[in-house]
């Protein structure tokens, strides 16, 4: 089990990319959150086993938005932290 913090830069905002990180999420059992910046990027946390935890950061960098981009992405592990669901935070 691991945890990351990401940031995505590119076409990230308005194009729907923060509800289909959600149903990538949901779909391989990530938990965590993701929302908007106002700086234009779109931050996560996210926590899963490792090996699903690649596949869901592969999915973010691929974008899950078939209408987004993703230009940039920092990826930072971090502690584990509490949580079943992976929400949109506002």
């Amino acid at each position: 089990m691991k945890a990351v913090h990401m940031n995505a830069s590119g076409q990230v905002q308005a194009v729907g990319f923060r509800y289909t990180t959600k149903l990538l999420a949901d779909r391989l059992k990530v938990t965590g959150w993701v929302k908007n910046n106002p700086d234009g990027t779109v931050e996560i946390e996210a926590q899963a086993p490792d090996a699903v935890l690649d596949q869901f950061i592969d999915g973010v960098k691929a974008s899950p938005s078939p209408s987004g981009r993703v230009n940039k992405l920092t990826v930072k592990s971090i502690p584990l932290f509490e949580g079943q669901d992976f929400i949109v935070k506002y």
